[in-house]
C-alpha cells in the first residue's frame, strides 16, 4: 500500500500558532479522535506530548486507552465508562445519560448553546448538576460546541454569548457541590475568532493538522498541512493513442502516453469521485477510474505524491478535508519526515 508522511516541523509550527493565539500551550487540548483525523493517534500523541501538551480529546474509551500514557487528562466525547481511569473524563450529552455513569466517575457536562445536536438545554443545568451530585459523579468541566465558527455570520457571537452568560451560574453550582470546573467552547475555527481566550481550554482539531479552512473575510492563520499521501508504482505501460484504461474505459489516450498503476485505491481512502478529474500537486493527471486498491496516473515515478493538503483533493470530489483525512486507511504505513 501507499505511505502517509507526517511533517513534525509542520505540526510544531501549528501548535506554536495555536499556543500564541490562546495564551499558552497549557490551554490546548489536541483532538485525536478517529485515529487523529487519519494521521495516526499514537504517533501524534507522542509528538504533541513531547512538545508539552498534556490534554487530549477522543471519541471512544478504547481510543483513550491507546494514548493514555501521554496525557494528564483525556476527554472522551461519545462513550460511557467500561474501565475508567484516573486521567479520563467523559462527556455527559443528555440528562438521560447521567444514570449510566458509575459513582466517582469524572465527567464534563455538555451544554446546548445553539447547535442543537446534543448537550443539555440551558434550562436544564440545575437539574443536571443535582442528578450528577446524587449519582456521586465528579464534574470537572462544562463545555459546548460551535456550529459555525469558520463562517462569517452572527452565530459564533450568540453561541459565545450564550456560553458566557451561564458561566457565573455554573460556577456557583460547582461551588455548591464542591466541584472545581473548567470551561471550554472553542473548536479550531473558534480559536481564531477572538484575539483573546476567555476559557480554560480550547479543543484543537483540524487546525492542529493544518487543514483549517475559514471564510476569506475571517482570520487566516498561516498553518501548514502535516500529512501528505504517497503511492508506490506497481506497473508501467505505454498507453497507445485511442486505447482506454481502467474500469469502463472512461479515459481514452489522445496520443501515446506513459501511465503507471499505484498501490492506492478507494479502499485506502482515495474518493472514487476523483476518477479522471484529479491532478496531483505536481500536475500529474489521474487517468480513468479509481479501483479498490489501485489508481492510474500519467507518470512513471517510483513514488508519487498524491496530495499534500487534503483540502485540495476534497475540492475535486465536493467534500471537505475532514472526510478525506478521516477515511484514510488505518493500515497505511505512516512515517515522520
Amino acid at each position: 500500500m501507499g505511505t502517509i508522511k507526517l511533517s513534525r516541523e509542520a505540526l510544531e509550527h501549528n501548535i506554536d500558532i495555536i499556543a500564541h493565539q490562546v495564551g499558552g500551550k497549557d490551554k490546548i487540548a489536541v483532538v485525536l479522535k478517529d485515529n487523529a483525523y487519519g494521521h495516526g493517534a499514537i504517533m501524534i500523541a507522542e509528538a504533541v506530548s513531547n512538545y508539552g501538551i498534556n490534554q487530549a480529546v477522543v471519541r471512544l474509551e478504547r481510543e483513550a486507552d491507546e494514548i493514555s500514557e501521554f496525557f494528564e487528562n483525556i476527554l472522551i466525547l461519545g462513550d460511557q465508562p467500561h474501565t475508567p481511569k484516573a486521567n479520563f473524563s467523559y462527556v455527559i450529552n443528555s440528562l438521560e445519560e447521567i444514570e449510566h455513569f458509575p459513582k466517582g466517575c469524572r465527567v464534563e457536562l455538555k451544554l446546548d448553546t445553539g447547535m442543537h445536536r446534543n448537550g443539555v438545554a440551558l434550562g436544564e443545568i440545575e437539574e443536571a448538576f443535582l442528578q450528577m451530585s446524587e449519582r456521586g459523579l465528579n464534574c470537572i468541566g462544562v463545555m459546548s460546541h460551535l456550529r459555525a465558527s469558520d463562517t462569517l455570520s452572527s452565530e459564533w457571537f450568540w453561541q459565545r454569548r450564550n456560553f458566557d452568560d451561564v458561566k457565573d451560574k455554573v460556577l456557583k453550582l460547582g461551588e455548591k457541590y464542591g466541584w472545581k470546573l473548567r470551561f471550554h467552547l472553542s473548536n479550531s475555527g473558534g480559536i481564531f475568532r477572538s484575539s483573546s481566550c476567555s476559557d480554560d481550554m480550547v479543543r484543537a482539531g483540524i487546525a492542529l493538522y493544518g487543514c483549517l479552512e475559514m471564510e476569506r473575510t475571517l482570520p487566516q492563520p498561516n498553518l501548514k498541512s502535516v500529512l501528505s499521501l504517497w503511492g508506490n508504482r506497481v506497473a508501467t505501460r505505454i498507453l497507445k493513442k485511442g486505447e482506454r484504461v481502467g474500469y469502463n474505459g472512461i479515459y481514452e489516450a489522445l496520443e501515446d502516453e506513459v501511465v503507471s498503476t499505484y498501490d492506492l485505491g478507494y479502499a485506502n481512502g482515495l474518493d472514487r469521485l476523483a476518477s479522471n478529474r484529479y491532478s496531483t500537486p505536481e500536475g500529474i493527471a489521474l487517468r480513468g477510474r479509481i479501483s479498490m486498491d489501485n489508481a492510474i496516473f500519467s507518470s512513471d515515478k517510483d513514488e508519487l505524491l498524491i496530495f499534500d493538503n487534503a483540502n485540495d483533493y476534497a475540492k475535486v470530489v465536493g467534500t471537505i478535508g475532514y472526510e478525506i483525512l478521516a477515511c484514510l486507511d488505518k493500515d497505511l504505513k505512516r512515517e515522520w519526515i
